[in-house]
Parts: C-alpha cells; structure tokens; sequence
C-alpha cells in the first residue's frame, strides 16, 4: 500500500513539473523613454516588476544613446534575482524624424530559446511608421512568432498600421503560432481589430485601461484601455492581466519615472 501511495505521489509530483513547464509568462511594457535617463533604481525597480515572468517585450526604446545600454543593464539587474536572462534589441526603426525608436526583448534562458536575433519586418516600413520587430521563440521545442509593435499616436492615424499589420500576420505567418504584443494606441474593441479576431486571435485583455493619468481623479489613476498581447490559434490563454504595479495615489508620481503605462500579462501554453 505504501509503496503504491510513494508511486502515486511520485506521478503527481512530474504532472505538476510538467505543467508548469507547459506555462509561460509573456510581459508586454512600454517603458517611457526607456534609455539613459532611467537610473538604477528605477531598473531595479522596474526588474522587480518583470521578474516572475519568462518573457519580457519592451516597446519605446531610445533609439539614440542610451537604449540599447539600458536594456543590457536591466538584463544584468535581472541576472542577479536568482534566474539567467539574454536579451535582443532590434535595430532602429526606419521612421519619420523624431519617431524612430528600438524594440527589445528579453527572457529566462531556461525554458526559452532562441535561434536568430530577430528582425525589423522591413516589409512593412512604408505603412507604418515604426515598424515591428520579430523574434521566433522556442518552448518545448515549439516555435513562436512574437511581434513586438508600438503604433503611432492616437490622432495620426494607427488603425491603418493595425490593418497594415493584420494583412501581414494573416497572410505570412502561418507556420507557427502568432503572438502581437504591444501599444496598439486603440481600444481592442474598436472595428479595427475585427479582421485580426475573425483569423482567430484573442486579446489578452478586454477593458482594462492601462495609460497612467499625470494625476489622480479621486483614486483613479488610470486612463486609457489601448495596450494589449494579441495572440492566434494554437496558444491557450490561462491568464491575461493589466499588471498595475502602483495601487495608491500616492505612489503615482513615482511610478510614471517607470512608465506611463501598465505592462499587460499574457500567461499561456501551447496547444
């Protein structure tokens, strides 16, 4: 009998292992101005936020001096909480005067691989301005293609880049699943995305505002439902979240030397 309770105990304990295994964690963030002027304790800070997660796609990266040395930082700072991270950083985005930025990507080695360091999708420069950043991740030994995107502003026009992207995603990627994650600057439930959800992909969150006010009216805090993690068929949502890292007013100034947006969680496994 006790030896048949030992081998019992011993099947749950790997089913447990290998759901967990099955889990990941994806962080979307756009990190306002995410470069020189974030010193170390805001890194630290914002480390302590991503920590928990396996994969982290940070939009709104200085593309000048300063981006690409912030994310190797907040890499290391990563490195020292107890789980090796790698990181990517595309290259700048071909864009308008004073619009170009960089993407970044970073993940726990353990359970995520990669095989190439990504690609602007050039393809789509001419129809929107900074163009997405691809990166094939691997979990399982499954591949994933995740697009980090951040569109352009709310009043010049982002639904034709969301149309622009959508035509893309559906048309040329079909090999694995699909993963969008970013600051779209448009509410999921505008007609826009109608396309993107009738090929099958979700949003990670519906009605969650996650743009942070300059300041609190009464305890609210919040603004604007417009980022968001889009993902295809072939990935199972378990959790999708808007991570609100200040909870307080009182926390609000502080918090938006981090960002003036709330990072979204995409918590899933592959079908």
């Amino acid at each position: 009998m006790l030896k048949k309770i030992a081998f019992l105990i011993l099947i749950a304990f790997h089913c447990a292992v290998f759901g967990q295994l099955k889990e990941v964690k994806l962080l979307s963030w756009n990190i306002k101005d995410f470069g020189k002027t974030k010193n170390s304790e805001e890194l630290n800070d914002i480390a302590e936020i991503v920590r928990d997660t396996d994969v982290l796609a940070i939009q709104e990266v200085v593309a000048g001096y300063g981006g690409a040395q912030a994310v190797a930082r907040l890499t290391e700072i990563l490195n020292r909480k107890g789980a090796k991270w790698d990181y990517v950083i595309s290259n700048p985005t071909n864009s308008p005067k004073y619009v170009t930025e960089r993407y970044a990507i970073i993940w726990k080695t353990k359970d995520i691989k990669i095989k190439n360091r990504g690609r602007l999708i050039s393809s789509l420069d001419s129809t929107i301005d900074r163009e997405p950043f691809m990166l094939e991740l691997y979990t399982q030994d499954k591949k994933i293609h995740l697009i980090d995107y951040h569109s352009r502003p709310y009043n010049k026009d982002p639904e034709s880049e969301i149309k622009s992207l959508t035509q893309y995603a559906i048309d040329s990627l079909s090999t694995a699943p699909v993963i969008i994650a970013g600051d779209f600057n448009v509410d999921e439930k505008m007609p826009v995305f109608e396309p993107l959800k009738q090929s099958g992909y979700r949003p990670a969150i519906t009605g969650q505002r996650t743009t942070l006010k300059w300041k609190c009216d009464g305890n609210d805090y919040l603004n604007y439902p417009i980022d968001n993690i889009f993902y295809s068929k072939g990935i199972e949502k378990i959790k999708g979240e808007a991570v609100d890292f200040i909870r307080f007013c009182h926390e609000l100034e502080k918090a938006r030397k981090l960002s003036d947006h709330l990072p979204v969680l995409l918590v899933f496994r592959l079908d």
